[in-house]
């Protein structure tokens, strides 16, 4: 037989060649009682504690290298460049190893999205943020275990918005530099795509992590970029300097309103879901 797509019509309304999942449960409780849901917990908990060691370490050791006191230049280390690579790089890597698993979020803003797009449950979504973010705390801290005095001396690797800039650019920049990052997982895991193209769910994790490198060479002469709120808060937590906690809202709002906005446009606009639950409504309607 042969097989419909879209655009062949059948009993007088356009098939599909891929099936959306359904959406997930408001409250699902029944996922407490299942390993894999723990298990997915677990790959939260340490993917972004991984990610939190390997970038902070990073932006420590390029502080280190081009500080002055110790001989070094602005043309020493790894450079901006090099710090994006390392965000982007372990985003690559993390999401590639966990998205079987928990689905490879490994930030509360891309949980969240996910959560308004009827993605992951409410349950679900609020213990991966927790978990995320306890990864995170201990990442940073296997940091200043291992290099307490550098740590200390270059500030930890804190988000903070950065002189010269106003709050509301750093707010800006935050929300916009999510949007990229949370409208590229959207767009990378679309079912529609996964299935007319079967190369996609391997390649998945490649523009995701692309898009961090990208807003980390945008932003973080901005504010060091966060776009990620467990990341900013592991950081300032172990940290725990003041100009860290004034700017700490501006790495919680914006990357929620940020998400918020690309879960709406993505679902609501490019795949319309709004647009085809009145068509189906108006065609139940007509039976």
């Amino acid at each position: 037989m042969a097989k419909h797509t879209e655009t062949e019509p059948q009993g007088g309304l356009p098939n599909k060649d891929y099936q959306d999942p359904p959406p997930a449960p408001l409250f699902d409780t029944a996922e407490l009682g299942q390993w894999s849901f723990y298990r997915a917990l677990i790959a939260e908990f340490i993917a972004t504690l991984l990610f939190l060691y390997v970038t902070v370490l990073t932006v420590i050791g390029y502080k280190s290298q081009t500080d002055p006191a110790h001989n070094g230049t602005g043309c020493d280390g790894v450079g901006l460049l090099g710090i994006a690579w390392a965000f982007g790089g372990m985003i690559f890597v993390l999401v590639y190893c966990t998205a079987g698993i928990s689905g490879g979020h490994i930030n509360p803003a891309v949980t969240f999205g996910l959560f308004l797009a009827r993605k992951v449950s409410l349950i679900r979504a609020i213990l991966y943020m927790v978990v995320q973010c306890l990864g995170a705390i201990c990442g940073v801290g296997l940091v200043k275990a291992f290099q307490k005095s550098y740590y200390n001396r270059y500030k930890g690797g804190a988000n903070m918005l950065n002189v010269g800039y106003s709050k509301g650019t750093g707010l800006g920049a935050e929300i916009i530099g999510t949007f990229v990052l949370v409208y590229t997982v959207f767009s990378a895991t679309d079912p529609k795509r996964n299935a007319r193209d079967s190369h996609v769910p391997v390649l998945a994790p490649l523009p995701i992590g692309f898009a961090v490198f990208m807003v980390h060479l945008a932003t973080i002469p901005i504010t060091g970029t966060g776009i990620n709120p467990a990341r900013s808060f592991g950081a300032a937590v172990i940290y725990n300097n003041e100009k860290a906690w004034d700017d700490q809202w501006i790495f919680w709002v914006g990357p929620f309103i940020g998400a918020a906005i690309a879960a709406i446009y993505h679902e609501f606009v490019l795949r319309a879901q709004a647009a085809k639950a009145l068509g189906s409504f108006k065609s139940s309607s007509n039976l």
